[in-house]
């Protein structure tokens, strides 16, 4: 039995069936592979395109979504092996996966890091332990990476590219760019953003303002490795006008500085410095008739201009609707294994 935990786990060939799936779900395809079954959605974070598209897909599908938010409409839950709980959890995770996979026919937990420790919080101990302990598939709706996002993306690209006349992926300039925001935020989608443009064979391009700023070291090796395995190639700049010439597709999100992981205070004078990340119109300029992204939410003229997010260049849109496709195409590979 397979999960969708990270798309590390996953081959290229393995991904492009499942976007090629989703291109079908897009023009229409009728399927009920989920007839009859129910899907447990675990949310121990807030969404809004997540929910809304898993519980849709699900109901298209045939199926019944169940939703959850631990702590709320259901008992704490403790993740640690060997605790002694006598603090605010109710029930493990041990007998929380052994349950639900008796009620549920696929499990998608959404738990994002808690900002505290990174050494902790990298170990993504949340879904690890549904994973280890359900008897059904697990999938991720984001914790330290974001892989549904990350096909949603991969799918508005080949959809851009092709419209646009620019053919597959290989060897385009991709950027993935930092951009300022008042809070520090997960590390996710940028670490997502990493994994699947290199596995798809991109040159891939990180701005970000200094070294504080560098996504962890395992995804950035990782990108390394799907380099050498499908090609492409993988840097890292701090120079704006040089990351954004004649790139192909733009992706900008915004990260907190791993280095101060957890007492954010002495980081924010830092960050302060850099609004002049923001996307705007001359930046997108220097790009080679380049394409525009971002996950959402964003502030607007914080991370990105209303002009860039206006502009037909942008597919966030897109990008967001293909969260529905693509997590059908999982959920339909992960049923029928």
């Amino acid at each position: 039995m397979k999960h969708y935990i990270t798309t590390a786990d996953w081959k290229q060939s393995e991904l492009q069936e499942m976007l090629d799936l989703a291109q079908e779900f897009k023009q229409g395809l009728d399927d009920e592979s989920l007839k009859n079954k129910s899907v447990a959605l675990l949310f121990f974070n807030p969404s809004l395109r997540t929910r809304t598209s898993f519980e849709i897909g699900t109901w298209q599908m045939g199926g019944h979504a169940i939703v959850l938010e631990p702590g709320k409409n259901a008992w704490p839950i403790e993740f640690e092996l060997g605790s002694v709980m006598d603090q605010q959890a109710e029930e493990h995770a041990i007998e929380a996966a052994k349950v639900l996979s008796r009620y549920c026919d696929l499990i998608c937990i959404r738990a994002f890091p808690k900002f505290e420790n990174w050494n902790e919080d990298r170990q993504d101990k949340v879904i690890k332990t549904f994973a280890k302990y359900a008897s059904v598939p697990v999938i991720n709706m984001e914790t330290i990476t974001h892989p549904c996002q990350e096909l949603a993306h991969m799918q508005a690209i080949q959809e851009k590219l092709a419209t646009q006349g620019k053919g597959g992926t290989k060897n385009k300039k991709y950027l993935l760019t930092w951009t300022y925001h008042p809070k520090p935020l997960n590390t996710a989608v940028a670490n997502s953003s990493l994994l699947i443009s290199s596995k798809f064979g991109m040159d891939v391009t990180l701005l970000c303002p200094n070294e504080n700023y560098l996504l962890d070291e395992r995804y950035m090796n990782l990108a390394k490795q799907n380099v050498e395995q499908y090609g492409g190639s993988f840097q890292v700049t701090h120079n704006i006008e040089e990351a954004y010439q004649d790139a192909d597709v733009v992706y900008a999100k915004s990260w907190g500085a791993l280095p101060f992981f957890g007492y954010w205070e002495p980081e924010k004078p830092m960050r302060d410095q850099y609004k002049h990340f923001i996307v705007n119109e001359e930046k997108m300029a220097l790009t080679n008739n380049g394409i525009f992204s971002h996950c959402l939410p964003l502030r607007r003229n914080v991370k990105a201009t209303d002009g860039v997010m206006d502009a037909d260049y942008c597919f966030a849109i897109d990008e967001a609707e293909n969260r529905l496709h693509v997590q059908k195409a999982i959920m339909k590979k992960l049923i029928n294994q």
